[in-house]
């Protein structure tokens, strides 16, 4: 078959710029234009096929590294400015936007690094006032601007941020060439994702007005903290037996009834069966699990939907007893992105670190506390955890876990009281609250045996021992009737 070479337009590219850069089209006998070639400096030629995006390589067989897609049209220094993009339809579409401005690419994101710091291309680039980096917008481009800048002063480089496009042939091809050239003339120094300087971005920061959270079931709790907010975590700490996982039931309720959010509930101490009793109990105001609740199955079942409302809302991990700790995270991760929970119940980080030996524990709960709290504050959820202490108030396993943690809700109970309310009641305390800074006192929650459910009171005395012997009578009744 006959192939002719033309300089012909194509998405938006002029034939004078691909003539500039000498980039042929190949046609086909029959008229058709079947692929495009960019050839780099050491003459290997990089082919995109215009019926699919498909590029392949065809080497010409020099063994000196390919070089900057148009490093060899532009001198060095022949300008104050140079632009590197990620392709080489990009780099071409922005010099014909430019105009005199040198546009150079490298082969690819993965390569960029690679391509920038041969010798040959690192010193045609230093020949430059200034370094434009204009990769595309995803996260792979992103990290490719980041490799390159380190290769040189950090004063000379400049990000061009894409906005509305991917990349600048996208801004050529859709008619956006003033866009493109507003975008390079107010690309700023070259700043690390992780930072930001500027007063747009403080103001795009500030614009959302400070708003409560989700309220918790306990009035005192939200008053002091505002709320449940994503991007936070709650550590729930206390002693064994004390009644923490109640307190996490109660919560999970709440979020259940009182919002739309989907959440996820990783219960290390109680199997599934038990948690869903446990939600359909706080709803009938029964405690179902036990044989005379007067509930039958189906009343449970019906409660359980009721509540949740919808499949994939409430995501309930099946696996009772401790995990891999690196799963877990994943699970954590795959709950947030795939399955849109933005709360997180973790019951309890203590038991995810059991079997290991001591120093291996603490070493993996300083980690695991820095991956989360990282994971947290990058995917916007909240995480309500609970951690087992020892005498001394401590966290179990590592002290690290009450330093990292947003907010830290301390739990007791006179287990060993014998007065019958007091023993029932739980003090909670807040002992850090990055948010309010309110620490201290907040709330005796009182456990009712008859309902099976936790309720803040003012002085822990509000269901006195002989009503609660009264509703004892009433619901033993009831379980007989049934």
């Amino acid at each position: 078959m006959d192939f002719t070479y033309e300089y012909l337009p194509w998405r938006g590219i002029t034939a004078d710029s691909f003539r500039q850069y000498g980039v042929l089209t190949k046609i086909n006998s029959e008229g058709k234009p079947v692929s495009v070639g960019y050839v780099y400096p050491n003459d290997d030629c990089q082919v995109r096929l215009l019926d699919k995006k498909e590029f392949f390589w065809v080497k010409k067989g020099s063994e000196a590294p390919t070089g900057l897609f148009g490093r060899d049209k532009f001198a060095a220094g022949s300008h104050a400015y140079v632009v590197v993009t990620e392709g080489a339809a990009d780099a071409i579409s922005i010099h014909q936007c430019l105009g005199k401005v040198p546009a150079v690419s490298v082969q690819s994101a993965s390569s960029a690094y690679r391509d920038c710091s041969t010798d040959l291309d690192r010193a045609y680039l230093n020949s430059f006032e200034r370094i434009y980096l204009a990769f595309d917008g995803d996260a792979a481009g992103r990290d490719a601007v980041a490799a390159v800048a380190r290769l040189f002063d950090y004063d000379k480089v400049y990000h061009v941020k894409f906005s509305n496009r991917k990349d600048a042939n996208e801004y050529v091809r859709h008619g956006e060439t003033t866009e493109l050239l507003n975008i390079w003339k107010n690309s700023k120094k070259y700043l690390p994702e992780s930072l930001t300087s500027s007063l747009a971005d403080f103001d795009n920061i500030l614009t959302a007005e400070p708003k409560w959270g989700v309220p918790y079931p306990f009035p005192t709790l939200t008053e002091m903290t505002y709320g449940i907010r994503t991007g936070e975590s709650v550590l729930i700490t206390a002693q064994e037996g004390v009644g923490k996982t109640e307190l996490m039931h109660t919560i999970l309720y709440q979020l259940l009834k009182g919002t739309d959010d989907n959440v996820g509930a990783i219960f290390l101490e109680e199997p599934p069966k038990r948690l869903l009793q446990a939600l359909a109990g706080i709803h009938l105001q029964r405690p179902v699990h036990l044989p005379d609740s007067g509930c039958t199955s189906d009343q449970v079942r019906s409660a359980i939907r009721e509540l949740v409302q919808k499949d994939e809302r409430l995501h309930v991990y099946l696996n009772f007893g401790s995990d891999d700790p690196d799963l877990l995270l994943d699970n954590i991760r795959f709950l947030v992105i795939a399955r849109k929970c933005r709360h997180i119940f973790l019951d309890h980080v203590s038991m995810v670190a059991s079997g290991l030996l001591e120093q291996d524990e603490r070493r993996f709960l300083d980690r695991f506390s820095t991956k989360i709290e990282t994971m947290i504050k990058q995917l916007d959820f909240s995480l309500i955890c609970v951690s087992h202490v020892n005498d001394f108030g401590q966290t179990r396993g590592s002290r690290y876990l009450g330093k990292i943690f947003d907010i830290r809700v301390d739990a007791s109970r006179d287990v060993l009281s014998s007065d019958p309310v007091a023993k029932r009641t739980i003090e909670l305390k807040i002992s850090k609250n990055r948010y309010a800074w309110k620490t201290g006192h907040a709330g005796n929650i009182l456990f009712d045996p008859v309902t099976y459910m936790l309720k803040e009171v003012p002085n822990a005395t509000e269901l006195l021992p002989v009503q609660l012997s009264e509703r004892s009578q009433g619901l033993q009744v009831q379980g007989q009737r049934a």
